[in-house]
């Protein structure tokens, strides 16, 4: 004697199982840049805040390193570079040893 049970006998489909599709998509977040930013004190002066900011910060023009020394005094801080954690840490390590009041870094 030769039994044959359906499918349906043991609950199982006769259709195929169609699984969902992966989704090959990557997601890519962006690293959060940084804000370097000078603080005003009462020891710098006005010439090597601006000659730190042209010789630390790259790209940092004489008249750009004035306006923002400026800033620096009649605002109280400047914001002197913005941009990935690393070079951030760098400009910020570098202006603070050159003796520049830093505010801590911040993302952006």
């Amino acid at each position: 004697m030769v039994m044959t049970f359906s499918a349906d006998v043991y609950g199982m489909s006769t259709a195929p199982t169609i699984a969902p599709e992966r989704s090959n998509q990557v997601i890519r977040k962006t690293y959060p840049n940084y804000k370097v930013i000078v603080l005003n004190d009462d020891f710098n002066t006005f010439q090597h805040v601006a000659e730190c900011l042209m010789k630390y910060i790259p790209g940092m023009s004489g008249d750009r390193a004035w306006d923002l020394t400026n800033q620096v005094h009649y605002e109280g801080q400047a914001i002197v570079w913005v941009g990935p954690q690393e070079p951030a840490e760098l400009y910020h390590q570098q202006l603070r040893r050159a003796g520049l009041t830093m505010a801590p870094l911040e993302a952006a």
